[in-house]
């Protein structure tokens, strides 16, 4: 069994930068996709990034391209999501999310994986 903890959190202004962490216990993420996804007050949980098992192949929603950037040390067996530029509507709790089984094709898809954090929250003022 995995266990996740989001960090990284915080208030911000409109146009500045937060970088959250996904630190991981009890297993490997090598093997493992890994995604960050929100939630913002009164909205569906909503994906944000992802990275395919076994690859650094990285996949984001529209709303952050170009802005939110992925990536994973599998030595520290940590996932990070860089987010620069930020805006009010980011504004949300975001979790990461890991499984080995979640294939290409299912990574946008919050029940195809099976671990999740806590979230951490995200302020943007404007």
């Amino acid at each position: 069994q995995v266990q996740l903890v989001e960090s990284g959190g915080g208030l911000v202004q409109a146009g500045g930068s937060l970088r959250l962490s996904c630190a991981a216990s009890g297993r490997s993420l090598r093997g493992h996709a890994v995604a960050w996804f929100r939630r913002a007050p009164g909205n569906e949980q909503d994906f944000v990034a992802a990275m395919k098992r076994n690859a650094d192949n990285t996949y984001y929603a529209d709303s952050v391209k170009g802005r939110f950037t992925i990536s994973r040390d599998n030595a520290k067996n940590t996932v990070y999501l860089q987010m620069n530029s930020l805006k009010p509507e980011d504004t949300a709790v975001y979790y990461c999310a890991v499984d080995p089984n979640t294939i290409l094709s299912q990574l946008r898809n919050p029940g195809a994986y099976d671990h999740w954090g806590q979230g951490t929250r995200v302020t943007v003022s404007s």
